[in-house]
C-alpha cells in the first residue's frame, strides 16, 4: 500500500464484518494505530496479522501526532482504527487525520462498518434525512438543553448513550421531545445478544424505568415528530369540510362524512354541523 495514513473501518461487534480490503491494509501496514491496543489485537489475532500496534487514543499529544507524521513522511503507511467501527465518528483520530491533510500527506479511508448506519437502518425510521448528534452532555439541565436544541432539527436523530444514561436520558427527551415521537432503541449491534425495540418515547421510557439500565453499547435513533395544526387552523378546516358538504347533504350524513373523512368524533362534527346550520338560517 501506499505511503500515508490509511483511516480503516473495523467490525462494531461480529469479527466476521470485517472487509477484505480492511485486513489487507491492517496486514500491509508498517503500524496500526489503535484507540485501545487490546481491543484491536484481538481483531489481528484472529485473523492472524502481526503488524505492529501503536497506542493513539484521546489523550495523545501533539507530540505523538507529530512523530506518525514524521513517519509517514519518511515513506511508512499507516493504519488508524477506532475500537469499533468507522474512526474519527465520536472518536479522537480527526486531529491526526488534520495533522496528515496540512502535511501533505495522502489520507486514504477504507469503508466499512458504522454503527450510526447499521442503527439507522434498522430502526425503521425516515433516513432521507438524519442528524448524528453523539453523546449527550452526562447531566440532566445540559442534556436537556442540547434536546430542546435537536428537536428543531427537521431530521431524524441518532445518539450515543452510556447504557447507565439510557433510562434517564429517555425521561429527559420525552419531557423536551414529547412522548409520541417514534423511536427506537439499539443495542449490542451485530453481537449475539443484539436487541433493537421500537415504539414512542414515552413506551421506550416506561420500559426502561421499569427494567433499569441495559448492558452493552447503545445507540438511540428518534424519529421527527409530524406536524400537528393547531386548534384554528383545524377549525377552519373543520368548517370549510362542513360547508361543503351541508350544501349537497342533510345535517347529520354531512356530519357523518366530514367525520370519516377528518377523523374527528363524529359527535363534535355533528356539533359543529348543527352550530353552522342554525348560523346559516340566522343569516
Amino acid at each position: 500500500i501506499e505511503p500515508g495514513l490509511h483511516v480503516v473501518a473495523t467490525p462494531i461487534g461480529n469479527l466476521k464484518d470485517v472487509s477484505f480490503r480492511a485486513l489487507a491494509t491492517l496486514a500491509a501496514a508498517d503500524a496500526v494505530l489503535a484507540e485501545d491496543t487490546r481491543v484491536t489485537r484481538t481483531l489481528l489475532m484472529h485473523y492472524g496479522i502481526t503488524t505492529p500496534l501503536v497506542a493513539y487514543h484521546e489523550h495523545s499529544n501533539a507530540a505523538v501526532r507529530e512523530r506518525m507524521i514524521a513517519r509517514m513522511q519518511a515513506g511508512e503507511a499507516l493504519a488508524l482504527v477506532s475500537d469499533a467501527g468507522t474512526p474519527l465518528v465520536s472518536d479522537p483520530g480527526f486531529k491526526l487525520v488534520q495533522a496528515a491533510i496540512e502535511a501533505g500527506l495522502s489520507v486514504t479511508p477504507i469503508p466499512g462498518p458504522s454503527a450510526v448506519m447499521t442503527a439507522i437502518v434498522a430502526a425503521g425510521l425516515p433516513t432521507d434525512r438524519f442528524f448524528f448528534e453523539g453523546f449527550l452532555p452526562a447531566k440532566s439541565g445540559a442534556r436537556r438543553n442540547r434536546l430542546e436544541a435537536l428537536g428543531r432539527i427537521p431530521g431524524t436523530l441518532v445518539l450515543f448513550e452510556s447504557p447507565h444514561r439510557l433510562p434517564e436520558m429517555l425521561v429527559d427527551a420525552v419531557e423536551v421531545l414529547g412522548a409520541t415521537r417514534p423511536a427506537a432503541v439499539a443495542r449490542e449491534l451485530t453481537k449475539l445478544y443484539e436487541t433493537i425495540r421500537r415504539g414512542s418515547l414515552g413506551d421506550l421510557a416506561a420500559l426502561y424505568a421499569e427494567e433499569g439500565a441495559p448492558k452493552g453499547e447503545v445507540v438511540v435513533i428518534i424519529g421527527t415528530q409530524e406536524e400537528v395544526p393547531d386548534a384554528a387552523e383545524m377549525d377552519a378546516g373543520l368548517d370549510a369540510a362542513l360547508t361543503a358538504a351541508l350544501a349537497r347533504h342533510s345535517i347529520k350524513d354531512a356530519a357523518t362524512l366530514v367525520a370519516e373523512e377528518s377523523g374527528q368524533p363524529r359527535r363534535l362534527v355533528y356539533a359543529r354541523a348543527l352550530a353552522l346550520a342554525r348560523r346559516d338560517d340566522e343569516g
